[in-house]
């Protein structure tokens, strides 16, 4: 071949359409039961095994200033975590359009199984994608279920995950769900237990051949093992009653928590940003895991000092959090669909604008992933 034919090879490659991953449905599962930070009132709150004396009001007005969450959302007794998974697929399906048929694999990114309200015990046999899918009524063999435990971010690693089946060519249509119940692993006399909440999410992503790039244009993630692998664990009530004694409850060393996510997730999103040859003034949304209101916005604040910027722009980070809480892997697909649904306003995602996503939790988990609009 001479270097002539080789060049116009070069370009006729240059100039073809490549595989992305694109977002076509989106679903989300919002549960009924809204329980307000003054249901905590007549809590026993105690630490390490020592009763906080301080009055209740007190203690909710300070979690208020530093967390800003002021309600948060609670499944009914007769429903577990795969129940509102399928609640949040069967509406991504059908928000897209699909076949279910067509579906390559169906991931859900969970951390507890399904913890029914009688006996807070985890039962993740078979896995919650099996149910899901079974509950779908998804009869192909070739719709590959499985679960994904990874934290927080979970949801975002299972779309990171889909997207690089979607890219290999070996799927076309994947459906991604996030979903977790909090509300029945979380200590009830522990002061973290007014951050968690309930809640799932589900997108369909599809394969889209394209000349320009669109969809996930790029992700990044690490995993602080070494150093954080201890900064959430499971572990007995604070205090050892006949209601808690034989149970074991989400902990989490929330200060430490804090410092490494304003220590890490700000360059781990400017580091996507750099994969996708993107300036963060390019970005039209930050979607932002919903963990605590307060560490987001210094979040934020340190994003934009990466880049020599002293404000970001307003409303580029929509907030969920004062009244739905810390839904875990359900935050980041449930924001998605309210904005989409026109159900936050006023933020709005047109086509064209570059979106991105990250994700913090597990204690040493971290992932970040930049999507532009079709």
């Amino acid at each position: 071949m001479t270097r002539q034919q080789l060049s116009r090879q070069i370009c006729v490659i240059n100039m073809s359409s490549s595989i992305y991953s694109v977002i076509t449905g989106t679903g989300s599962y919002i549960p009924t039961e809204c329980i307000r930070n003054e249901n905590f009132l007549t809590t026993e709150f105690y630490e390490n095994d020592k009763k906080i004396e301080k009055p209740n009001q007190e203690i909710i007005d300070k979690f208020l200033e530093i967390t800003t969450i002021a309600e948060r959302r609670h499944v009914t007794d007769n429903l577990v975590t795969s129940d509102i998974a399928y609640f949040a697929a069967a509406e991504a399906i059908k928000s897209s359009g699909i076949d279910q048929e067509e579906l390559d694999y169906v991931i859900v990114a969970h951390n507890f199984g399904d913890v029914k309200s009688d006996n807070r015990r985890t039962d993740i046999v078979p896995s919650l994608a099996a149910r899901v899918k079974h509950k779908l009524g998804i009869v192909s063999p070739n719709a590959i279920a499985y679960d994904l435990p990874f934290g927080c971010p979970g949801w975002l690693q299972a779309v990171i995950q889909a997207d690089y089946y979607i890219k290999s060519g070996d799927a076309k249509k994947i459906l991604v769900i996030g979903a977790d119940v909090l509300s029945r692993i979380s200590d009830p006399h522990d002061r973290d237990s007014m951050l968690y909440a309930d809640g799932a999410g589900a997108v369909v992503l599809e394969a889209m051949m394209s000349e320009t790039p669109v969809g996930i244009l790029a992700h990044k993630t690490r995993s602080d093992t070494f150093t954080h692998s201890d900064m959430l664990y499971m572990g007995k009530s604070f205090k050892c009653d006949d209601e808690t004694k034989d149970n074991l409850y989400l902990k989490m060393n929330g200060r430490k928590l804090y410092q490494y996510a304003l220590e890490t997730v700000p360059q781990a999103i400017k580091d996507c940003l750099e994969k996708s040859n993107l300036n963060i003034q390019d970005i039209s949304k930050v979607l932002i895991h919903q963990a605590n209101g307060k560490m987001d916005d210094a979040i934020l604040k340190r994003l934009y000092s990466l880049y020599k910027l002293t404000d970001s722009p307003k409303d580029v980070m929509p907030m969920t959090i004062s009244k739905l809480g810390n839904s875990s892997v359900a935050t980041l697909p449930t924001l998605l669909d309210l904005i989409l649904n026109g159900e936050l306003e006023p933020h709005k995602i047109n086509k064209g604008d570059i979106i991105v996503f990250a994700s913090v939790g597990a204690g040493m988990n971290i992932n970040s992933l930049v999507y532009r609009t079709i």
